[in-house]
């Protein structure tokens, strides 16, 4: 056979890899508002950048006839590229080959990727768009599922993993996303369950269609699952590319530093009059974090779940920062059992990949009731309590008012291992608030004596002043100089070393 011959079958044989499940399946996938594995590369990568492996691979099922039908690559697209010239690993599933079902194959596929990202230290994202187990293949489909897990789990907290569900993705398939860092959803196109609506129906006898039971925003929303959602494909590709320019490719490395073009002493008056002189008073926290990081680039994580809770990603001085902070706008900025768990995870996530915590608090305390209290909302807030008291990244805690009882505590306090916390004039740090403080402690007053030992303790007791005299506050500033404080802590602790006693991990209360 001449060389031109054995080139001719290479050029067939990428070219049928690269059909897929043939035109007509690929139409199909656009007319439902989605792009093929390939595109969803082409769009998330630099151009030029992928480099494909296992492009030839194919199913060894000899069950039901599969013998017969091999499609090469079997499912999925693997290989490496780059974003913003970064090196990334990335699977991303083809619907077009047996609805992107995972076969001992394609598994294999995944695996080889997420052990080369391991060794080579990158990030894997996932491009999620399958019809679960491929039902032919029994227990090795089974098997190949959590082979993935596993390497899942390894990986946590050693290189990122990002997850965008851009299709199906049901049953057994939905557990690797959710073991991965964040997850990114599509409107009316994507949707994750662990059980459908038909069995959901048999079951229960419960009527649901696929969007209400598990769609991108129920996800967002309800159940807090998912942390992004995007109107399409080409959109979640570009919020990966986002996120990934806050991350380090993996946990011995810093995140990366951009050049900062917002000067770094710049004042903002206007943060003077943000927050209310009357304690009652709500105002929307994110007008002081917008005016405080750089350019006012805030890429906010779970925007729609929680949202009593705001955390999310930005920098100050080209440096990438985690922000946590209380929401007066929403539940007067309470913890309750979501914003906990939110806030938890993102702190984890912060400390795992080296990137600096700050967080605005003006917290009022645990949310009461007996729906907290009956879903365990001490073993909640406990979360983020043990979070941020393990977090050994360096962690700046602003107080811009409230800082009531036990929410002091864990809101990055100064005894849970902040390494600086300021306050602002308005801030009022006490074991309750005045009105319930005086009931309390001077039960029998008329109202006007009330009064005035209400007035007495908010001057004495609800006021950042008492804890800056023992040193829990170590400065207290005035609000438009935030910006600049902020800068000269993160520099200040850019060199911070600190590690937990050793052990093999600990238990957090889940």
């Amino acid at each position: 056979m001449s060389l031109e011959s054995k080139i001719k079958i290479l050029e067939e044989k990428h070219r049928k890899a690269e059909q897929g499940g043939g035109q007509q399946r690929i139409d199909k996938q656009h007319k439902a508002g989605r792009l093929t594995a390939r595109e969803r590369i082409d769009v998330l990568l630099d151009s030029g950048s992928f480099v494909e492996i296992d492009k030839f691979v194919t199913h060894t099922a000899t069950d039901f006839g599969m013998e017969k039908n091999k499609i090469l690559g079997d499912g999925v697209v693997t290989g490496y590229g780059k974003i913003d010239g970064r090196l990334m690993y990335v699977f991303a599933q083809d619907f077009t080959v047996f609805g992107g079902s995972l076969s001992r194959a394609n598994a294999n596929k995944i695996i080889k990727i997420m052990d080369m990202a391991m060794k080579m230290g990158a990030p894997v994202i996932g491009l999620n768009d399958s019809g679960g187990a491929r039902i032919q293949e029994g227990v090795e489909s089974l098997a190949g599922y959590a082979d993935i897990f596993y390497r899942n789990v390894k990986s946590s907290g050693v290189i990122p993993q990002i997850s965008a569900v851009l299709g199906p993705c049901a049953g057994g398939a939905v557990y690797s996303p959710a073991i991965t860092d964040f997850i990114l959803m599509v409107k009316e196109t994507s949707y994750m369950f662990v059980t459908g609506p038909d069995v959901i129906k048999t079951v229960t006898n419960e009527e649901v269609t696929k969007e209400e039971l598990g769609g991108a925003m129920t996800h967002n929303k309800k159940s807090g699952v998912a942390h992004f959602m995007a109107d399409d494909d080409e959109q979640a590709m570009m919020m990966i590319r986002e996120l990934m320019g806050f991350l380090p490719l993996n946990n011995m490395e810093d995140p990366p530093i951009k050049p900062c073009s917002d000067d770094l002493t710049r004042q903002e008056p206007k943060l003077d009059n943000i927050v209310p002189v009357d304690p009652n008073k709500p105002y929307d926290m994110k007008e002081i974090i917008n005016n405080v990081i750089d350019n006012g680039h805030f890429l906010e994580v779970q925007s729609h779940y929680a949202q009593n809770i705001i955390i999310g990603f930005a920098r100050i001085g080209g440096r990438p920062i985690g922000i946590v902070a209380n929401q007066p706008k929403i539940l007067a900025g309470v913890l309750d059992i979501n914003s906990s768990i939110k806030a938890a995870r993102f702190v984890r996530f912060c400390d795992a990949f080296n990137i600096p915590l700050i967080t605005f608090e003006d917290v009022p305390g645990f949310l009461p009731g007996t729906t907290q209290e009956f879903g365990g909302i001490i073993k909640h807030g406990a979360k983020l309590l043990y979070a941020f008291a393990e977090a050994t990244v360096p962690k700046i805690t602003i107080i811009t008012r409230k800082a009531y009882g036990g929410a002091y505590d864990v809101m990055s306090s100064k005894h849970i291992g902040a390494d600086i916390n300021l306050a602002y004039p308005t801030a009022e740090v006490a074991v309750m608030g005045p009105d319930g403080a005086v009931n309390i402690i001077y039960r029998k007053l008329d109202e006007e004596e009330r009064k005035g030992k209400v007035q007495e303790y908010r001057e004495n007791f609800a006021s950042p002043y008492k804890a800056a005299e023992v040193g829990y506050i170590d400065e207290i500033i005035y609000p438009r100089e935030t910006r600049r404080k902020i800068f000269e802590a993160l520099e200040m602790t850019s060199n911070k070393s600190d590690s937990n006693p050793e052990k093999k991990h600990g238990n957090i209360p889940l």
